[in-house]
């Protein structure tokens, strides 16, 4: 704790005592929005998980297709047949309000056909394999979203953490500790004032004892 450098008088004393006020209802609402910050994380976490864990198995998959239409087909007619894929994918974003955080929303669509090619010098293996990454997609572009929202919301909270702990621990107890002294400074000098005020007093009734 600190003192703070302004002047020891009643008109500060009556500023710091509002500002302090303030401090302590800045305080409640940040530690409230720490505290739903925190909440909405771990759900935001929890969510993510189970969605990469899906993610995960659903790629695992089409991988395992793709290995077997590899080895079913020349890597060749493979290049070829992708070649002349007319599937075409869009992604739109847009971003949502939560606690003050901006998190996005991402919209996935996909028009035309993924197997768009001839079959004559392929497999159906490719074919199953194409199946299975495009329809991973969107649960890639989901969880993209899921875990953005929680850096998002992992920053906020850390920003917020530290506005906390500098209130609790530094701007709160300095201006606690300066209204103390700035207390105690006034003190002693309405203290000083009194001892001036009655030394001037018997001083005055002693002269005005010696003219008599």
């Amino acid at each position: 704790m600190a003192i703070l450098a302004i002047n020891p008088t009643r008109m500060e004393l009556l500023l710091l005592k509002k500002k302090l006020k303030g401090a302590q209802r800045g305080h409640k609402l940040l530690k409230d929005k720490q505290d739903g910050l925190m909440k909405k994380f771990m759900e935001v976490i929890h969510t993510a998980k189970a969605e990469r864990e899906k993610v995960e198995k659903i790629l695992a998959d089409a991988f395992e297709k793709m290995l077997i239409a590899s080895a079913m087909t020349n890597p060749v007619e493979i290049a070829s047949a992708l070649n002349y894929t007319k599937c075409i994918s869009s992604l739109s974003v847009k971003t949502e309000n939560v606690m003050s955080v901006h998190v996005p929303e991402f919209a996935y669509s996909l028009e035309g056909e993924v197997n768009s090619y001839g079959y004559t010098q392929t497999t159906g293996d490719l074919d199953e394999a194409l199946k299975a990454f495009y329809e991973a997609l969107p649960y890639l572009v989901n969880l993209a979203a899921i875990e953005k929202t929680a850096e998002a919301l992992a920053a906020e909270l850390e920003t917020t953490r530290r506005r906390v702990n500098a209130l609790e621990y530094k701007i709160i107890p300095d201006m606690q500790e300066t209204i103390k002294f700035i207390q105690l400074k006034l003190g002693e000098m309405e203290r000083a004032a009194i001892l001036v005020s009655m030394r001037m007093k018997k001083q005055k009734e002693a002269e005005q004892a010696a003219a008599a």
